[in-house]
C-alpha cells in the first residue's frame, strides 16, 4: 500500500444487501467513499485506526473483525476500528491493494503503519494490538498527549530554535538525531521531509517550468518543474504534471513518477483539499 487516498469526492455506492453467507460484523465504523476521510484518514491523526477489509462470502473475515470489535471495546478508544465491505466499496478496497479477504490494515497519522492478511488468534490480535499502540503512544499529531510530550522535549525544542534561526544545517542534524532515537518521531520526520525537498527545490533552474513543457517526456525534467512550481505554492498543477506522467510510462518508469509524486503528498497536510484531489486522481491514473 502506498500512501492513505482519500476517496471522499467519489461518487457513493449504494449499498446492496448480502443475499446468505455472512452477516456484517459487529463493532467499529461501516467505511463508505463519503466517510472514509473523516473516519480513517483524519481520525488516525488523534488514535490508531485498524481498517478491516471483509466480504459476507467470508465467515473467517466477519469473525476477525468481530474479534477486532471486541477488542477495540475494552480498549475504550485507544484505537478506533473500521470495517470495509470490499463487495460495497470495492474502490476503497482498490486503493488498500488488497489481494484476498480478510485484510487487516493499521493507519497512523494518515499512512499505513502494518498490516496482514487471513484469520489469526484472539491472543495474537491482542500483541498486535498491543504493539501497535504502544509504536504509536504520544506521536500523533492530534493525539491528546502528543503536544504536551513535544513541549517538554528539550531535543525537539533545540531543533526548532535552529529552524527558526535560519540554521538548516544545524536543524537538520538535530531533527536526524531525534529521528535517529526515535524512528516513529513525527515533527522530525516531517521537518527533515521539508528541508529535503527546500534544499532541493531551491536548487532547480527557474526556467525548470519552461524546460519541462519544452520536453514533456522527460522525467527528470519534470521532477524539477514539479519542484519549482511546489516551491511557487503552484501546487495542484505540478501534481497534474506528474500525474500526467504516470499515465503515459510504465513499468520502472511510472513506479519512479509515482514515487515522487507521493513524496510531494506527503509534504503537505493528508486533509489538506489539494492532497485529497491529488491522491484522487493519481488514482484514477492508476486504475
Amino acid at each position: 500500500m502506498a500512501g492513505a487516498v482519500d476517496l471522499s469526492g467519489l461518487k457513493q455506492r449504494a449499498q446492496q444487501p448480502a443475499s446468505g453467507g455472512a452477516t456484517a460484523p459487529s463493532g467499529g465504523v461501516e467505511i463508505t467513499e463519503a466517510n472514509f476521510e473523516a473516519e480513517v484518514l483524519v481520525r488516525s491523526g488523534e488514535v490508531p485506526v485498524v481498517v478491516v477489509l471483509w466480504s459476507p462470502r467470508s465467515d473467517t473475515s466477519v469473525q476477525l473483525a468481530q474479534v477486532l470489535g471486541a477488542l477495540a471495546a475494552d480498549d475504550n478508544g485507544t484505537w478506533s476500528l473500521a470495517t470495509v465491505n470490499v463487495d460495497v466499496v470495492p474502490r476503497v478496497a482498490q486503493m488498500f491493494g488488497i489481494e484476498a479477504v480478510p485484510t487487516v490494515v493499521a493507519l497512523a497519522g494518515g499512512q499505513p503503519l502494518a498490516s496482514f492478511q487471513g484469520p489469526q488468534p484472539p491472543e495474537q490480535l491482542r500483541r498486535w494490538v498491543d504493539s501497535l499502540l504502544s509504536a504509536t503512544a504520544g506521536k500523533l499529531p492530534g493525539s491528546a498527549d502528543s503536544e504536551d510530550e513535544a513541549a517538554v522535549d528539550p531535543a525537539l525544542a533545540q531543533a526548532r530554535d535552529l529552524l527558526d534561526a535560519g540554521d538548516f544545517a544545524g536543524a537538520a542534524a538535530a531533527y536526524q538525531a531525534i529521528l535517529d532515537a526515535d524512528p516513529a518521531n513525527t515533527e522530525a520526520k516531517g521537518a527533515l521531509r521539508q528541508m529535503t525537498f527546500l534544499e532541493r527545490a531551491t536548487a532547480h533552474s527557474t526556467d525548470a517550468v519552461a524546460e519541462s513543457d519544452a520536453a514533456p517526456d522527460d522525467i527528470d525534467a519534470a521532477f524539477a518543474a514539479a519542484d519549482v512550481q511546489i516551491l511557487n505554492q503552484d501546487v495542484i498543477p505540478a501534481f497534474d504534471r506528474l500525474i500526467a506522467l504516470v499515465r503515459k510510462t510504465s513499468d520502472d518508469d511510472r513506479t519512479k513518477v509515482r514515487t515522487r509524486l507521493i513524496e510531494l503528498f506527503e509534504l503537505f497536510d493528508p486533509a489538506d483539499p489539494d492532497v485529497i484531489t491529488g491522491r484522487r486522481n493519481l488514482a484514477n491514473a492508476l486504475y
